[in-house]
């Protein structure tokens, strides 16, 4: 699994200081800059693709509404993070309630993230046994992470796909960094002895 590097913050606490000072416009390019993460963050955790973009519409709008109490000790995109995190944690709960709706959540998607596809990495010989191989790999990697506890699912995929450092995953959930490197362990730990298997059995090499 490869991180995605994490997006600069250069020009958000001015983009956020003329936010304050009256400039919607300057409150949109941010909004512009992170809405695809958010989306993608929110994805990971709420399965029903019908409500990610309301997630994450509601996401920016608390961020909006609380932009006075951002003080900067932390990036602005840890901080909105974190209240994506708790905005999609509150949709969750929501969900719990409504047992037609967490099924429609729980049904896996058709298209994976590309981060857990390891049949669009180069393949010598692409033959229909390979392409299938490659696809239960795949299948097997994201069963594996959905799998896993929310804390421990969280952690790995804003390490693993969004590319945060650990101090950013710690701020984002309000945890020691310790425990951070905990959780993705584990979580690493669970997704190699669920597909280590399947890849030893298609090419006898251990993972």
């Amino acid at each position: 699994m490869t991180a995605t590097p994490p997006p600069s913050g250069d020009g958000d606490a001015q983009l956020v200081t003329r936010t304050l000072a009256g400039d919607a416009k300057a409150f949109e390019l941010l909004v512009l800059k992170y809405q695809r993460r958010i989306q993608r963050l929110i994805a990971r955790m709420v399965r029903d693709t019908d409500l990610v973009e309301d997630i994450a519409q509601e996401t920016f709008i608390r961020a909006y509404r609380a932009l006075h109490q951002f003080r900067g000790e932390a990036q602005f995109y840890t901080w909105l993070y974190r209240i994506a995190v708790n905005t999609a944690k509150k949709a969750l709960l929501d969900l719990k309630h409504d047992p037609l709706v967490t099924m429609a959540a729980l049904r896996p998607e058709g298209d994976e993230d590309e981060t857990f596809q390891p049949g669009r990495e180069p393949i010598a010989e692409e033959t229909p046994e390979t392409l299938l191989a490659a696809r239960e790999i795949a299948e097997a990697v994201q069963a594996a992470l959905e799998a896993l506890p929310e804390d421990l699912r969280q952690a790995v995929t804003l390490r693993e796909i969004e590319g945060l450092s650990y101090e950013d995953i710690a701020a984002v959930m309000n945890c020691p960094i310790g425990t951070v490197r905990s959780r993705i362990f584990r979580a690493r730990e669970a997704i190699s002895a669920r597909v280590r298997p399947m890849l030893e059995r298609q090419t006898g090499k251990r993972w």
